[in-house]
Parts: structure tokens; sequence; C-alpha cells
């Protein structure tokens, strides 16, 4: 028997112990012999597992690794490790490329094969942690080709790292080979530099042609997006970079969709406030747009040439310049003519590249007078964003001048306040309307000078915060003189003035008017902030305002001296009032009282304009402080609480809408994004009130007669004229002949016409419809001039009994619908309709009337028709016709009609107004 088969017993037999041997009955041993005795077999096995223990350990032991660092280093997915798995990882091929044949000694990059990439990949792989996959993640990428722009951007990536609001990522891929640890040595990156680093560059990147550069460029790009996917790229100005660099950066941007930032020349020096923002802003920054408005007020071309310069003037680092609307005022200066036709936004690109002006220019028509509501509607209308969520609007008086740097301050707050991961989770941030770049001296209703708040001292705050230091504030007032509102918020505006000012509408009955409130903000300032002010009561909004500590920079200057009144509340003077001549005494002195001038003084000397580093000029060292953090006021600068400004903007609210918007308690209120329809209830009665008001005047009754009667007599006189051509005689030709089958065709219908025509006035109740005896004997008694004459009469006594009953019976009938209308708008929608259809009725009855005195003047106009009968000819009415037939029918006959068309004419001017006199002398022939 082996070893192992007396440790490991794999026989069935010989896992059976002695029992086959046991001794018992019938069963007789030899007394001689006795069982071997053996240890149990568990006692083996235990030694045999110690052995191979013993044996496992010690190779562990000789074979252990030694290059596994300590542990800081194997936990931290930053540093990279080394010489892992070093036997089976490709090494980069060291010296020159193959020259091609047709390659000359002199050409240096000349190799064209294929790309590898043999550090990305450890370096990928390392930050797997960073939820690169995630396209929602911190990841911000720092990318360059040279060394130059490498040590331009190391202090910028390292700063941002510090700051541990990303996962900052610095690239290199140009053609120096130098390792990624020298060039951090060369640029003084200490420790404390979370960075991670990527070496993107290829395979002998020294000697590849610029295509296999720019191939490289876009291929580790793309490596990167996949592993990092970072939320925006940030490289050097291209004047230090090199072109397949750019251009391969630029065109990858685009195909994944990312954001490239290309720093200004001076970055380390002015722009090292793009450090403090996050991921989440700095991939807004191209998709964030701004428009400057400004109003010009007459007379001040001065103002508006030095506040154009500035902006002309100021810094944008490379990035996208602001649309620039100008509102001129219905007179301009001749400098300003001058300035704005050789004044081109954006200069000039001095590469030649197309140029599109970002400059509009809107002249206002001249007007008499210039209400609140005007005003308000005027200004608000400059502009509409096309896309809410990204397009603002900076609103700039003439009087200001902005600073070179002021472009950074807007671009600062805008990114952090409106698109930062942390702004657009806090609730403060959704009440943030705007933020303006000036501090006010005076409270909007100039009672006194403004005292702005102060930041009070607390031990949990952070250390640099000093007790009762200068810092940004929250006002529940607006700004006109330098100030940037959201675009979302401008729409909201737009809905709230237009529901306002159709409130107000005089149109409007009494009792849907909206009261005239109580003004809150001084006539120095424009209209439209009352109404703004109204909505950031309503809607618990407010305004960011600056508060710079001991200094003496501003980001813009007001200049006070230079102030006028705005149109609205300019009291024009009366010429039929003149201002007396004072009547003096020679002898008597001239006095002044200084006090009237004491608004024309400056109360403050201008601080000027902040040049260049920003970051000096912001508090708590360059960060912007969180809104949480900072003190509010409520509308009349009093300091309130977020629990005090929630409870008054909802009973503000809740007051708006009872006193202005005539919402009753049981209202149910539904707000929608940028909109404020909750705030008025009966805004769709007072739409549809307006609407029909303006129908009304589109369709006025007077001049819907006038064109149908137009158009009627444009038919009728081509009829005549057809008419005439037929019955005009031949030279030397008899009447009779022509006569005769022009009565027989007229015979047959003229009673039928006739009766017709009788009765249609009997219905109409005029009071010239004659008797038909009279009318017999008048027929029997004259030939067919006389009958014709009669019946033109007749048809122009219809309409003329009907338009002296419109100007005196209908017309105050619908004075009196109109006063009954004010008592509700049903009411007057059921006049209304009743008077259409009266009308309607009365267009149509004339219509058949007049269509009727038609076909009987022509009938009559040929011959003489007695009560259906053919009238022979008269015999001087033959002589005369056979002598001279033209005359008979032209000179005799519109002598005729002249002579009465003139005796109508004058008895329906007195009972009706004058153009309806014009159409019913027009009817006559």
């Amino acid at each position: 028997m082996t070893l192992l088969d007396r440790i490991f017993a794999g026989d069935e037999e010989l896992g059976k112990k002695d029992d086959d041997h046991r001794p018992g009955k019938g069963v007789i041993l030899p007394s001689s012999w006795s069982p071997r005795q053996t240890g149990p077999p568990f006692r083996r096995r235990r030694y045999f597992y110690g052995v191979v223990a013993i044996v496992f350990i010690f190779l562990f032991i000789k074979n252990i690794p030694t290059d596994l660092g300590s542990n800081s280093q194997r936990g931290d997915s930053r540093v990279p490790r080394r010489n892992t798995l070093a036997t089976s990882r490709p090494t980069p091929p060291a010296g020159e490329p193959p020259r091609p044949k047709e390659s000359s000694e002199a050409q240096t990059y000349y190799y064209d094969g294929p790309i590898r990439f043999y550090k990305l990949a450890v370096s990928l792989h390392a930050v797997a942690g960073l939820v690169g996959y995630d396209g929602a993640n911190k990841n911000v990428l720092f990318a360059a080709s040279g060394l130059k722009s490498a040590s331009e951007l190391i202090p910028l990536a390292c700063e941002m790292a510090k700051r541990e609001r990303n996962d900052v990522h610095f690239a290199l891929m140009g053609r120096d080979d130098l390792e990624i640890p020298e060039i951090k040595k060369l640029n003084g990156v200490s420790s404390d530099c979370n960075v991670h680093w990527h070496d993107a560059r290829p395979d002998y990147s020294r000697w590849s042609s610029n295509w296999r550069m720019e191939v490289s460029v876009g291929a580790s790009l793309g490596h990167m997006q996949t592993f990092v996917h970072p939320q925006v790229i940030i490289t050097d100005h291209a004047s230090r970079e090199d072109t397949f660099f750019i251009k391969a950066v630029k065109a990858k941007a685009v195909a994944i969709d990312k954001s490239v930032i290309e720093l200004p020349s001076d970055a380390a020096e002015n722009f090292m406030w793009i450090t403090r923002l996050d991921s989440g802003s700095l991939a807004a920054w191209h998709t964030t747009f701004v428009d400057i408005v400004i109003h010009v007020p007459p007379h001040s071309s001065g103002s508006l040439l030095r506040l154009l310069k500035s902006i002309e003037g100021a810094d944008y680092f490379g990035s996208r310049r602001p649309h620039i609307t100008i509102e001129l005022p219905a007179e301009i200066d001749p400098p300003t003519s001058d300035f704005l036709e050789d004044f081109v936004w954006p200069p000039l690109d001095p590469s030649g590249a197309p140029h599109a002006s970002q400059v509009t220019l809107r002249h206002r028509i001249p007007r008499h007078s210039f209400n609140a509501q005007g005003a308000s509607s005027h200004l608000v209308e400059s502009f509409y964003p096309a896309r809410p969520k990204d397009s603002h609007v900076l609103l700039i008086t003439p009087q200001a001048e902005l600073s070179p740097v002021y472009y950074h301050y807007v671009m600062y707050n805008l990114l952090e306040y409106k698109y930062s991961t942390s702004g657009q989770r806090s609730p403060e941030s959704k009440n943030l309307m705007g933020f303006s770049l000036e501090l006010p001296r005076l409270y909007l209703n100039d009672s006194q000078y403004f005292d702005p708040p102060m930041l009070e001292h607390d031990d949990r705050k952070v250390s640099f915060r000093k007790a009762l230091e200068p810092t940004q504030f929250l006002w529940q007032a607006p700004n006109s003189n330098a100030a940037l509102y959201f675009g979302e918020k401008w729409v909201e505006l737009h809905s709230f003035l237009s529901a306002r000012i159709s409130l107000q509408d005089p149109r409007v009955p009494a009792k849907q008017r909206a009261p005239t409130r109580e003004k809150l903000i001084s006539t120095s300032y424009p209209s439209w902030m009352e109404y703004v002010q109204e909505l950031m009561r309503a809607r618990e909004y407010s305004l960011l305002y600056p508060n710079f500590p001991d200094t003496e920079d501003a980001i813009v200057t007001i200049h006070e001296e230079h102030h006028q009144r705005p149109e609205e509340y300019f009291q024009r003077k009366s010429r039929s009032n003149p201002a007396p001549v004072p009547t003096l005494d020679p002898n008597d002195p001239f006095t002044t009282d200084p006090s009237d001038f004491a608004a024309i003084i400056p109360v403050q000397s201008e601080p000027p304009l902040l040049v260049s580093n920003l970051i000096s000029l912001l508090p708590y060292a360059g960060d912007l402080p969180e809104l949480t953090d900072l003190p509010m006021l409520s509308h009349d600068g009093n300091p309130l609480s977020r629990f005090t400004s929630t409870s008054a903007a909802r009973n503000f609210a809740d007051e708006f809408r009872s006193e202005i918007g005539r919402c009753g308690v049981k209202a149910k209120l539904i707000i929608e994004p940028m909109s404020t329809r909750d705030l008025f209830c009966n805004l769709e009665e007072v739409e549809g009130m307006l609407d029909l008001d303006l129908e009304e005047d589109d369709g006025n009754d007077d001049n819907i007669d006038t064109r149908d009667t137009e158009k009627a007599k444009e038919k009728d006189d081509e009829d005549i004229e057809e008419n005439s051509e037929e019955r005009a005689p031949a030279k030397g030709e008899e009447i009779k002949q022509k006569q005769t089958p022009l009565e027989d065709k007229i015979a047959d219908k003229d009673g039928q016409v006739q009766n017709e025509f009788s009765a249609h006035l009997q219905r109409q109740g005029g009071k010239l419809v004659h008797d038909k005896t009279k009318t017999s004997e008048t027929r029997h008694g004259g030939g067919g001039g006389g009958d014709a004459k009669e019946i033109r009469e007749g048809a122009r006594e219809e309409p003329k009994q009907k338009f002296g009953s419109t100007t005196s019976e209908e017309r105050e009938k619908q004075k009196d619908n109109k006063k009954k209308s004010e008592s509700g708008a049903t009411r007057k929608e059921n006049t209304k309709d009743e008077e259409k259809s009266t009308e309607s009725a009365k267009k149509q009855e004339e219509k058949q009337a007049d269509k009727g005195a038609r076909q009987i003047t022509r009938a009559k106009v040929g011959g003489g028709v007695k009560d259906g009968n053919e009238q022979p000819a008269t015999k001087d009415t033959t002589d005369k016709v056979a002598k001279k037939p033209s005359e008979v029918s032209s000179k005799e006959e519109v002598a005729g009609t002249k002579k009465e068309n003139s005796k109508s004419a004058e008895n329906l001017g007195k009972q009706r107004e004058k153009p309806d006199a014009e159409v019913v002398r027009d009817r006559g022939w």
C-alpha cells in the first residue's frame, strides 16, 4: 500500500475497520492474533496540509513584487502605476521612423504611418472612478500642444483644481517628447495640484506630418470623450498654438457637441475668475447670448457717443460680441448721425474674415403725447429673446460709461448665478431676476440717500468675512441705468405688461377697468420700472446689486450732470398759456435760491473705472457668494428675511389679484412658466371686449356701405354704357325702327318689375311711394320721358328715406344700446348681433331696390311705356329725333337727368351726411 493510499483510504473495504472480524457467537480466534495498531487518518491529513502551506509561503515570499509603492500611491487614481504588467504592456518605439524614399533629408515632419497611443490608455483607465462614462459630471479638460501653451494653462488648471468644484484633466497633444514629470517640474507644479495628467501624444510625434498630428488630436479627443466626457475644453490663445491643433480641436468639439474656450493672451493676469466657475457654468460658455439695449433721450448725442466708445473699447476676451440695439428719438442730432454712419460693430477682423453687423437702429415716429403706458410698451418691446433660457438683455442708459472689464463682470455673474450646478438647484436662484452693474445713490422715491446693507460676522462662515463688511445684496427694486435681466424673466414681463396695460385701456368699462395704484417710484425714473416692481413683489423676484469694499474703482459710472427726466413725465409748455413776464424794479437786485439747484450738483464724486484684474475688485478674494448668504431688502429698502419675503410676496399677490385682476376668493390659480395670467382673472373677458371694439372700428358701417355702393355704381355704369351703345340710333335712321324691338322686349316685363318695386317701397314704409291712381294719371298724361323721370325719382327717394332713418332713429337706438352694453359683456354681444342682423337685412333689401330701379330706368330711357303697353312716339318727338337724333338721346336727356340729380342731391344733403349723399347722387342717370 502506497503512502497516499494509507493517508486517503480510497477503497470501500479499507474504509471498514474490523466490523467483519469482531468476535461473536460461533467464531473462535486464535489467542496469538492481535490487530495492527495505526494512528487516526485525520492526523495524517493535517500533516500534509501543513507541509503544503509552508511551501506556498516560501514561494510567495521569494517572488513578492517590489514596485507597488506606498499605500497612498496605490489608492490614488491620479498617479499612474509604473511597470505594472511590464511583461505584457507594449513599449513605444525608440528612434526615428523609417524615412520614405520620396522625402528629402531636410524634411523634418514626414511620417504618416499608423497612429498608436502607448501612454493614453493607462491614464484613462486610471480615472474610471470619476464617473466619466456619465454625461453629467464635473470633468473639465485643459488641452495644449506646445510647451509654451502648457506653461500658460498649468497655473489656471492647478488653481481650478484647488477649488475642488471640478475634476480637472490636462492633456498634452503636441510633438514635444518631454515626459510629463519633467514638464511639471519645469513649471513648478506642487503636490497639491490635483490635476489628472494624460499623455495623448502619438508614437513618432517628433517626425509626424501635420496631417498625421491633426488626425492624432481628433482621435485622442475621441478616446477622452469615451472615458472622461469633459463638459468643456479649454485651450490657449490661437497665436501660441499649432495650426493642426486648433483645427482638430474645433472640428472635434463640434462633432461631440462641446464648448471650446480659447483663453486670451493675458489669462493668467486678468482671467483668473474663470477658475472659480464649475463645469455647469463653463458648459454654457458658447450658448449664452447678451443683447445691449440703449434708449436715447432727445438732445443727448454727447452721452451716447461716450457710451458707444466705452463699449467699443472694452475687453471681450475673444468671446462673442453682444448685439446692440439703439432706440433713437424722433429728432436725431447731427453728431449722432455722423457717428453712427461710421460705427462698425463688431470691429472688422484684420484677417479679412466675413463680417456680420451686430447693430440695430430703431427710429421713433414723432408723437404729440407719450404717456406712461406707451413709454413702457416701447421699451419692453425693444427686446424679446428667441431662446429665453440663453438670451438676456442688458439695459444701459446713455448717461453711463462702462469699464474696460465690464463684460468680465457680466459673464462672471451670469454664468455663476444662472448656469452653475449649485445655482440651478438653489431656490433663491429661481427668484433672481438679474443683476445690476451699479450701486444706486438714492432710494427709488428719491427720499434720501441709499445706505447699502452690510454682512454681519458669523463664526461658522469663512474666516475672511469680517464683521459688518460690504457685500453684494438682493433688492426687490429694478434698475434702469445699467442692469442685466434674464431672458425668462423678460418674457414674463412681456406677459405682465400686456395684461396690465389692457386692463387700463379707456375702452374697458369702468367696472372691469383696473384702478390706479399709488406711484412708489419717482418720476425721475422711467415709467416701466413701476410695472417691473409690481411683478417683482408679486413673484418674490429680486435684483443682485454690487457693493465693492474699500475700493475707488467701479464697473460703471453714471454721469448725473446729463440726467434728463423721462419723456412721459416731461411737461410741455402750453402755447395758449405762456409764462407771465415778471415786472421788476430796475433798482431791485436779482436773487436765486441755491436749494433749487441742489439736484444737479453731484452728491458724490464719480469713481474711476476699473481697468484690469476683476478679482482685485470683488470681495471674498474673487469668489462669488451664495445667494442664501446675502442680505435682502424689500422694495422700500427695509431688511427682509427669507420667511418674511415669501410671506410678503404671497400677501401682495393676493391683494393684486383681488384689486387689479378681479379674482375671487375661490379662484383657481395655475401658475405657468413665463406667464402671469394667474394674476388676472378677468383678462380673457377684457381682451374679448377689446377685440370686439377693434372689429367695430375696422368694420365701420359707413365705410362698408360706401365701398359696396362704389362697386355697385361701377358695375351699373358699365351696364349703362353697354345699353347706351345699343340704344343709340344711327344717322339718318328712323327712331321707330330702333325703338320697336326694345319696346317689345320691355313691355312684357315692365308691369311686373314696377309692381315689385312699388311693393318693396311699401314694405320699407317710405313716404315717397306714390299712389297707384296718381301714378297712373301721371303716366297717362305724359310720354315716356316723364315716366322715366318719375321712376328715377322714386329710385333715388328710396335710399334717401333709408339714410334719413339711419341718421335719426337708428343712430339713437345704437347709442342707447351702447350705453346699456356697459352693464355686462353678454348683453352687449346680443345687442350687436341684433344690429348686425338688422343691417344685413336692410342691405339686402336696398340691393334689391337698386336692382329694380335700374331695370325700370333702363326700360324708360328707350321709349314711353304705360301700364305695360307700347306707346307710340308723339309727333313732336318724332320730328325732333328725325332732325337731330343724337341731340335727343344725349343732350336733352342728359340735361334733364343732371337737373333731376341736382334737386335730389339738395334734398338728400339736408337729411344725411355728405358721403351718403355722394353715393346716392352717383346713382342718378
